[in-house]
């Protein structure tokens, strides 16, 4: 498993964070302390505290992407009601996930004040929520709290929660991943894309168009897509897949978050067998005796075994595949004046199977991997009020538009796609309407205290699969075993 998963800095406008989720550990418990209510108002107020010269200075441990525009941000949330006073100095942090995580955790177990605010990867929040390692926003500013569970994407908010349901984090922005496509291709092999951005196919059809438009093409690839044993599969790739056939890992969106050993393990079951006998016929072609009927095969590499984002991403954006599925970070590299432009179009996954069709609720249809990042607050911070304050200033949308436009942060807000502001942005606001649909479907990742060694067994016996070393039934009845092992044992 690739613990290590980089999210490279790929341009200064492109990068995603999206992998690992970290198990939860120890008891919920609610967070002591005073409390400042915001009076309703999601802009900031002035704050008195200071570091000398009538300034305070508020970190915020991000990215090297927040650093950059570190002076625009700041004068983006001056605009937005944050007090001159108040400066952010941003603090870049790793762009390998987990190290950021593990940086966070030593920072917060050990008691230290600075970051005073942290951005934290929405797979790997809770496990601090539940070691009551982050201030409680809903005790803090109970109105911004409320106006984001109101009006911010479920999935994300969900996410940011505790067991209590108050909210520790604000969503800063979600990801969403998409089925990106050569327009141009796909047009002059004889198809009529219109309806396209927010419609899925089915897996099917999908199959068929890639294959006919690969023979008909000058390309070497038909889908590229990430499947390498590592956190991101079983995460993301892999959870896409069989969700879109309606599979699930435990019976059910209500058992995501557990009771870890008293739930379902559904592994096993045909949904989830489907997907991985697709993947073979993908990647194997039609004689794989574990194939799936119906499907074409031979529109993938043997190389998506050894994928993770970037690789799959390049053949993509060079023009040699036909059909890509990648996060919101290659959409924008993808659809660059010198990349692809307006060659590249965006639709929604495809689907197995229809929600209607599907066992588990919230499954079949679209789905789309949850990813994105939030914010929260170090409850050690010895500048906890102007810390809330930026907390809040940064919940103002022409905040969130402004960081759309200059790094590619899509917004919290599913109604902010639907806006022309949103729309006229450069390459991303082309494709709002599928990001939106998107979102609308999201499937978080299961983050519970056994998941750790949940992913990495996941990622391992789907990758063996499609690599051809197990059969899909086989994989999986023994991947049953050892889940139901790990969750006796935790």
């Amino acid at each position: 498993m690739a613990d290590d998963q980089s999210t490279s800095r790929v341009s200064s406008v492109s990068r995603r964070r999206f992998v690992e989720a970290a198990g939860a550990t120890g008891t919920a418990l609610s967070l002591a302390g005073c409390t400042s209510s915001d009076g309703g108002n999601s802009t900031a107020t002035t704050t008195s505290s200071g570091d000398g010269g009538g300034k305070t200075t508020v970190q915020l441990a991000s990215d090297a992407d927040l650093k950059e525009v570190q002076s625009k941000f700041n004068s983006w949330l001056h605009e937005a009601g944050l007090s001159k006073d108040v400066h952010v100095e941003v603090i870049a942090g790793s762009d390998i996930t987990n190290k950021r995580q593990n940086k966070y955790t030593q920072w917060l177990s050990s008691g230290r004040n600075k970051p005073s605010l942290l951005m934290m990867d929405n797979g790997w929040t809770l496990p601090f929520i539940v070691r009551d390692q982050l201030l409680n926003l809903s005790e803090e500013i109970p109105d911004t709290a409320s106006m984001v569970e109101d009006e911010y994407f479920s999935a994300s908010v969900g996410t940011a929660k505790g067991p209590n349901d108050d909210l520790f984090a604000v969503p800063v922005y979600p990801d969403f991943p998409t089925m990106q496509y050569r327009k141009d291709l796909v047009q002059d092999a004889g198809y009529d894309t219109s309806g396209w951005a927010t419609s899925s196919m089915t897996w099917k059809r999908f199959s068929k168009i890639t294959a006919d438009v690969k023979k008909q093409s000058d390309v070497d690839y038909g889908f590229t897509f990430q499947f390498k044993s590592y956190a991101g599969l079983s995460c993301c790739t892999f959870n896409e897949f069989l969700s879109s056939y309606g599979g699930t890992y435990f019976g059910g969106l209500d058992n995501l978050f557990g009771p870890v050993g008293e739930r379902p393990v559904t592994v096993d079951e045909k949904p989830v067998v489907d997907s991985l006998r697709m993947l073979r016929t993908f990647v194997n072609g039609e004689s794989d005796e574990h194939g799936l009927d119906g499907v074409t095969g031979n529109i993938s590499p043997q190389a998506v075994l050894q994928w993770a984002e970037e690789p799959s991403r390049k053949p993509f954006t060079n023009g040699n595949a036909v059909m890509h599925r990648n996060w919101p970070y290659a959409v924008n590299i993808s659809g660059a004046e010198d990349a692809l432009g307006k060659d590249l179009g965006v639709m929604p996954i495809p689907h197995g199977v229809s929600p209607d069709e599907a066992k588990y609720e919230g499954t079949g249809g679209a789905t789309a991997a949850l990813g994105g990042w939030h914010t929260a607050v170090n409850p050690n911070t010895n500048k906890k009020e102007a810390a809330l304050e930026v907390v809040k200033a940064m919940t103002n949308k022409q905040v969130q538009f402004n960081l759309l436009e200059e790094i590619g942060w899509m917004p919290p807000r599913p109604s902010m796609m639907d806006s022309d502001t949103a729309k006229n942005i450069p390459v991303m606001g082309r494709h709002m309407e599928t990001f939106r649909l998107a979102g609308e479907n999201a499937i978080p990742r299961p983050v519970t205290v056994a998941w750790p060694q949940e992913r990495s067994k996941i990622a391992q016996e789907a990758n063996a699969t499609v690599a051809g070393q197990k059969p899909p039934k086989k994989a999986m009845t023994d991947l049953k075993s050892t889940i139901k092992q790990i969750e006796d044992s935790v």
